[in-house]
C-alpha cells in the first residue's frame, strides 16, 4: 500500500505548505515514515543555505510529528524528488499546486509535470489551499477498462481494506461511448474488487459533455482521495498520466494520486 514512506517536496510558498499538510495527514493515516525534502540547484551555496532555512520553517509548521528533513542538490526539483525518493525508498511523492491556480483546484507546474510523466513512485498532488480532513473518508478510483486500471482496482481494494474506508469506482460517460458497455465494465471491476479482497466497492457513472462536467456530476466527500492509474503508454514502473486522467486531475477538488505502471 502506498504511504509506507511519504516524501514531501517542500517549498516556501502556499503550494509547499499544502503539500506538507497533505503528506503529514497521509503519514498519520498509514503510520508510515515521513521525509520533508527541499531541492536546490547545483553550484548555488546561497540557495543551499536557503533550502536549510526552508526546512526549518517546515519543521516549525509540522510541530512534534516525527519526520526526517533533507536538502538535495539537483538540476530540477521534479528530477531531484524522484531520485531522492528512490534512494530513500519512499513510495509516495507529495507536491502542492503551482502558484497562480484556482483555490481548491490543482495547477500543474514544472515540478509536478516532470513527476507526472517520469516518476517511478506514486505521485500525490494537493489542491491549492488544501486543508486536511479528519482522516480519509473514501478512496475513489477513476476507472477505464484496461489492464492498468484493473490492476489498480485490486491494489486500491487492498488499501481500502487496510485503512478501513470505502472504495468507489467511477467511470466517465462523456456521451461518446455505449453506456451499457461502460456499466458492464464497471460491474466487472466491482466483481474484481470483491474477488480479490471481499470489499463491496461502490460504483458510479459520471456523466457530462466533458470531464469537468462529469466530475461535477458525482459527490466528493471532504476526506476523498482520487486515484488514477498510469497510462498504457507509461514505461514499466513509471508514472505517465493520460489525457483523460490529466483532465480529471485539473477538475478535482480533492487530492489526486497517480500510480506508476506495474505498481504493487
Amino acid at each position: 500500500m502506498i504511504g509506507e514512506h511519504v516524501i514531501v517536496g517542500y517549498t516556501s510558498d502556499s503550494g509547499g505548505r499544502d503539500a506538507l499538510a497533505l503528506g503529514a495527514a497521509i503519514a498519520r493515516v498509514t503510520g508510515g515514515e515521513l521525509t520533508i525534502a527541499t531541492i536546490y540547484p547545483p553550484g548555488s551555496p546561497g540557495l543551499a543555505v536557503e533550502a536549510q532555512a526552508n526546512l526549518a520553517h517546515a519543521a516549525e509548521e509540522l510541530g512534534p510529528m516525527p519526520a526526517e528533513y533533507l536538502t538535495y542538490e539537483s538540476r530540477g526539483p521534479g528530477r531531484g524528488l524522484s531520485v531522492l525518493a528512490s534512494r530513500i525508498r519512499a513510495d509516495l511523492i507529495v507536491v502542492g499546486s503551482a502558484s497562480g491556480g484556482h483555490r481548491g483546484r490543482i495547477a500543474i507546474g514544472a515540478t509536478s509535470d516532470h513527476l507526472l510523466h517520469l516518476s517511478s513512485e506514486a505521485v500525490m498532488l494537493a489542491p491549492a489551499g488544501y486543508v486536511p480532513a479528519d482522516g480519509i473518508d473514501r478512496l475513489t478510483l477513476a476507472y477505464v477498462h484496461r489492464p492498468q486500471c484493473d490492476a489498480a482496482v485490486e491494489r486500491m481494494a487492498q488499501a481500502a481494506l487496510r485503512l478501513g474506508v470505502p472504495l468507489r469506482l467511477v467511470t466517465f460517460d462523456l456521451r461518446t461511448e455505449d453506456q451499457g458497455k461502460l456499466r458492464d465494465d464497471l460491474a466487472l471491476a466491482v466483481r474484481l474488487a470483491w474477488e480479490s479482497t471481499g470489499i463491496e466497492a461502490e460504483s458510479e457513472v459520471a456523466e457530462g459533455h466533458d470531464v469537468t462536467a462529469a466530475m461535477a456530476d458525482v459527490e466528493w466527500l471532504p476526506g476523498e482521495l482520487l486515484v488514477c492509474a498510469a497510462s498504457e503508454d507509461a514505461q514499466p514502473y513509471r508514472v505517465f498520466l493520460g489525457e483523460l486522467a490529466m483532465k480529471a486531475l485539473r477538475a478535482a477538488s480533492s487530492p489526486v494520486t497517480v500510480l506508476p505502471r506495474g505498481f504493487s
